[in-house]
């Protein structure tokens, strides 16, 4: 972590607020001529023309070459941008399979910097193109700042400082500290925030109809919006017209978290939000739409889209789903929120299936999210639960018929059930994200087992179950993702490497190594667990990451997730 002083102020006013799923590409000179890069017939030798489309160095005044640039290329009216990364030589290079021929323009990311003018490159079929990048300081570091290296510059403790990763699930913390609010207009503002459903985002806010039943209420809520709003008051711009603390960055991609490519599919529209994607075995990859009743498929050889429309089976209720998981055969399973059912998509007969709670269980405040589909066959019975009273449900599949489980009935804490995993004798476990529960219902009793994770508050959010009935999942609060072998009832711990990374989901390869996503800091986290290394894959912009995939039909394996905030899905291969 390197810390800047603020920069001096250059056209531009700092409390201007970013716009919601605005795509930040480089600011350029507009005196500055656009210049267009095309191959040269002796640039390179034989071998790299063949295997490179385009390839050049990137370098500064202040660094020379520069290692742990992101180079991106879009063509003109396509909705793919690819992006490479610099090695240490500060060269980039585009393999030739990844750019067909046409005009590209080219953005970088690295913080701190920007181009020096505008850049764009002529891709021909045989010839290998070089665009040479010249980079500078960039004159408004804000803009360029992730939420994790917000966190890290705003003064407070880390109580405080957690307390903002709960703004994070509809915008970034750049429109809070840009704002001008005092306490007194704070606590308005988190007051109206508490009434919106959860997949609300600037462009399309929904409101919720009622709270949960195990959440904070009267003067305990009344104190802790208090204390959040005067801690927001103090790291604004309400007192000043700019920052009283240096701008913290983190450092740029080293060494192997430089061998990456990344893909990135613009969906069709702004206000998509693919919270969870998956890769069926035919290669099509399918999202959840969080804020919109739709699901969608995306062929990744051809970047087209299909939507299928979900129905709405409660009009007035918020839209959108959540988890969106496969079972055995390949159909979908989709926890319909606030709609308060599950759905079962047929991807041969593109027919959805419905299972709706009874109306004593379909109350204002029903939210189902998670299903867990993979081991129903076991005895018929799908796992789901249900964040407005925190509980869980299971659905005997033939009858139709709920029945209903609650570990914290009669207690007046907070607790929130996020989601459920079933083992293969599908005993169901769940994770607890108020507190540090993972929590297990015993498919034949009906028993429950809290085990409180080994860091305190960890907030265990969501995860798979592995082949050898191991619990992975992420702890959003903890900074660590974690494993409970079920059978041992034995934890293990591995902490992030970037505080404040705040993982959300993990997926295990078929090579035993863990990956998870940042929602702050936007960056790709792989593990060894075996020898604890970690890898960190910078993503081209600003990414709102939830649910992460692993594809373990490649070689090397290839991750997706969605930009949940971007209304894009972002396909990282690692080349090694």
């Amino acid at each position: 972590m390197s810390s800047h002083p603020l920069p001096a102020k250059k056209g531009y006013d700092p409390r201007q607020r970013d716009r919601p799923n605005q795509k930040r590409e480089e600011a350029t000179d507009a005196s500055l001529a656009v210049i267009l890069f095309h191959p040269g017939p002796n640039a390179l030798p034989a071998d790299a023309q063949t295997s490179d489309a385009l390839t050049g160095q990137v370098t500064s005044a202040e660094e020379g070459p520069m290692e742990g640039v992101l180079v991106s290329a879009k063509k003109a009216g396509s909705t793919l941008t690819v992006t490479v990364v610099s090695d240490q030589q500060g060269r980039y290079r585009f393999p030739r399979a990844k750019l067909e021929p046409g005009q590209y323009s080219l953005r970088i990311r690295a913080v701190g910097y920007e181009l020096n003018g505008r850049a764009a490159a002529d891709i021909t079929p045989q010839n290998t193109a070089t665009a040479d990048l010249k980079l500078r300081k960039t004159q408004n570091l804000a803009f360029q700042l992730t939420n994790a290296e917000w966190i890290a510059s705003v003064p407070g403790t880390d109580q405080q400082k957690t307390s903002l990763l709960n703004c994070l699930g509809c915008h970034t913390l750049e429109r809070v500290v840009r704002s001008s609010y005092d306490a007194t207009g704070f606590m308005q503002i988190l007051q109206r925030m508490a009434t919106y459903a959860n997949q609300s985002t600037p462009l399309h806010p929904q409101r919720r109809l009622a709270e949960r039943a195990l959440e904070q209420r009267g003067e305990e809520r009344q104190q802790a919006q208090r204390q959040q709003a005067e801690f927001l008051s103090a790291i604004n711009l309400s007192s000043s017209s700019t920052w009283e603390f240096p701008l913290k960055t983190l450092p740029r991609p080293q060494g192997r978290a430089t061998r990456v490519v990344v893909t990135e599919y613009d969906l069709p529209r702004p206000t998509i939000e693919p919270h969870d994607v998956i890769v069926d075995s035919d290669g099509m990859a399918w999202y959840g739409n969080f804020g919109e009743q739709t699901i969608g498929r995306l062929d990744p050889k051809t970047a087209r889209v299909t939507e299928y429309p979900v129905p709405e089976l409660k009009r007035g209720w918020p839209t959108g789903m959540l988890s969106l998981r496969p079972d055995r055969e390949g159909s979908l399973w989709l926890g319909l929120m606030y709609q308060g059912a599950v759905a079962k998509f047929d991807r041969k007969t593109e027919k959805f299936q419905i299972w709706s709670l009874p109306p004593e269980l379909n109350k204002d405040n029903t939210q189902i999210n998670m299903t867990s589909p993979l081991h129903y066959a076991v005895d018929g019975k799908l796992w789901t639960q249900n964040n407005g009273i925190a509980a869980v449900h299971r659905l005997d599949l033939a009858s139709g018929k709920f029945e209903t489980f609650e570990p914290f009935k009669g207690s007046t804490k907070t607790h929130n059930i996020y989601d459920v995993i079933a083992d293969s004798q599908n005993n169901v476990y769940f994770t607890e994200f108020a507190n540090e529960h993972i929590g297990r219902i015993d498919a034949k009793s009906g028993m429950i087992i809290l085990y409180p994770t080994p860091t305190p508050r960890s907030a265990p959010r969501r995860g798979m179950m592995d082949a050898q009935d191991r619990l992975w999942f992420a702890e959003y609060r903890g900074n660590r993702i974690a494993m409970f072998d079920t059978r041992a009832e034995r934890f293990q711990e591995w902490v992030a490497p970037t505080a404040w990374s705040a993982p959300y989901d993990v997926a295990v390869d078929k090579n035993g190594e863990a990956w998870t996503g940042s929602m702050v800091s936007d960056r790709i986290l792989r593990l060894d667990p075996k020898t604890g290394q970690w890898t960190e894959y910078l993503l081209p912009r600003s990414t709102n990451i939830r649910r992460v995939f692993v594809d373990n039909s490649t070689t090397p394996v290839t991750f997706w997730v969605g930009s949940n905030h971007g209304a894009s899905i972002i396909k990282l291969e690692p080349l090694d």
